[in-house]
């Protein structure tokens, strides 16, 4: 059994997986190390992996974990089961490196673009054999528009919503669709790029707008938001095979 955590900007989201099989999963603004103890001992958890960008609780969190399981944290040079071609390794976002796994883990031997849709939309290439190419990042659909107010005078701040036509009739309609018909229209760009760069590329979306980027889409995409969960299992089960 693996405890894997996830602590994020916003979210904290922790999954327990059995071979590879995630058996449960919840995603909070806050976890007590004492919940996350308690969880790993009335899982029967023997192995955890931690990901955070916590400061304050990085370390007591880490002490507490590692004296009571096999314990490891994700970082620049934790071995993976994937070739790690970024050249600043030291500067990729964590979450972004374990998505990539994820794929890896659901698309063994073909090529996929991971597209995670959140605060920033991050968009990373991983190759047939296994090799990590590297990936570009935006703005995000809710940045976009915080930016267009923020940035004037005059812009009003507007909310995402449903987007019914292409061109806005009203200043708020055209910062809605500025933002999120462009953010479409970026992704699907892209896409097409990618797939011309190579045959029978997986896209992968997962993050908090994957279900946007889904409906609308006109290209074939697989949605799942467990993919970080699942990559750091996979990282876990990497670690915990070569120490044996």
């Amino acid at each position: 059994m693996n405890l894997v955590i996830d602590i994020g900007n916003t979210l904290a989201k922790v999954g327990v997986f059995k071979d590879g099989e995630l058996q449960y999963r919840e995603a909070r603004e806050k976890w007590e190390i004492d919940e996350l103890m308690a969880l790993g001992t009335n899982h029967n958890v023997q192995n955890v992996i931690l990901s955070t960008v916590a400061g304050a609780l990085a370390g007591p969190l880490r002490e507490a974990l590692d004296s009571r399981f096999v314990f490891m944290e994700l970082n620049a040079a934790t071995p993976l089961p994937i070739a790690n071609r970024y050249r600043t390794p030291e500067t990729l976002g964590k979450d972004r490196l374990a998505a990539v796994v994820g794929a890896f883990v659901l698309f063994p031997r073909q090529a996929c673009l991971v597209v995670d849709a959140g605060t920033c939309i991050t968009y990373d290439v991983l190759n047939p054999e296994g090799e990590y190419l590297g990936g570009n990042i935006s703005p995000g659909i809710g940045m976009r528009l915080r930016a267009m107010h923020q940035f004037t005078a005059r812009l009003p701040l507007v909310q995402p919503g449903p987007v019914e036509e292409w061109v806005g009739n009203s200043t708020e309609t055209a910062l809605r669709n500025g933002a999120q018909v462009g953010a479409l229209l970026e992704a699907e760009g892209f896409l097409q790029y990618c797939r011309s760069r190579f045959r029978g590329l997986k896209a992968i979306f997962t993050g908090g707008d994957a279900d946007f980027f889904a409906k609308r889409l006109k290209s074939e995409i697989f949605v799942n938001h467990n993919l970080v969960l699942i990559g750091l299992d996979q990282i876990l089960n990497y670690n915990v095979k070569r120490l044996e």
